[in-house]
């Protein structure tokens, strides 16, 4: 069985660009493996909790600091929920418009919940951090409307696909398929872009 987790950045629904893409991707996907299981994750749906004090506490904790106990324990039971899910996948298919340079908050916040000490990442004092994950994919769908790779400085600067990638690699993903959707001002027809990165999508490699 191909577990997917198809993992939707942009709250534009059924208009968005890198929603589209991404279902493009995951019906190939199912064309090629009979057995796949989608799970898909809005995060403008899904209710994602705050990052907050007890939180952060009870991340701490695994660096020696304060006792896991109490509403320390209440938050990473949640944190270890959620995240026990996105571990389950073995493919991630992840939409992701560019907001201001970066990523929607919405995603910032999953990949905070996500990324803790023992369940994603760990940590030698000789080697440093590492990722716990291990033989994933993940195809990435980068969308923005004004950035376009080799545009002009003025239109913008890649925090999306920079931060993304380094974050993928720093959890242990480091199968990586990059999808891009990013007309800017100055291109002549956005919509034979669309319709280049859909084909892209269906012509991925499909292992």
């Amino acid at each position: 069985m191909t577990r997917v987790l198809h993992i939707q950045a942009s709250p534009r629904g059924a208009d968005s660009k890198s929603n589209e893409i991404a279902r493009a991707r995951i019906d190939t996907l199912r064309q090629h493996h009979s057995d796949i299981v989608v799970d898909t994750i809005d995060l403008w749906r899904e209710p994602l909790p705050e990052f907050e004090g007890n939180s952060a506490a009870a991340k701490m904790t695994f660096f020696g600091v304060g006792e896991l106990d109490g509403a320390k324990r209440t938050a990473w039971d949640r944190i270890v929920e959620i995240t026990e899910r996105f571990k389950a996948a073995d493919h991630y298919v992840v939409g992701v418009p560019m907001w201001n340079g970066g990523i929607p908050y919405r995603l910032k916040l999953y990949i905070d919940i996500l990324t803790q000490p023992g369940l994603l990442f760990g940590f030698d004092p000789a080697k440093g951090y590492f990722g716990l994950l291990s033989h994933k994919k993940a195809t990435v769908i980068y969308s923005s409307g004004v950035f376009a790779p080799g545009a002009p400085a003025q239109y913008g600067l890649d925090f999306q696909s920079n931060y993304l990638d380094w974050w993928l690699r720093f959890i242990g993903v480091d199968d990586i398929q990059t999808i891009r959707y990013q007309p800017s001002l100055l291109t002549q027809d956005p919509a034979k872009g669309l319709h280049e990165a859909i084909a892209a999508a269906r012509n991925l490699k499909a292992a």
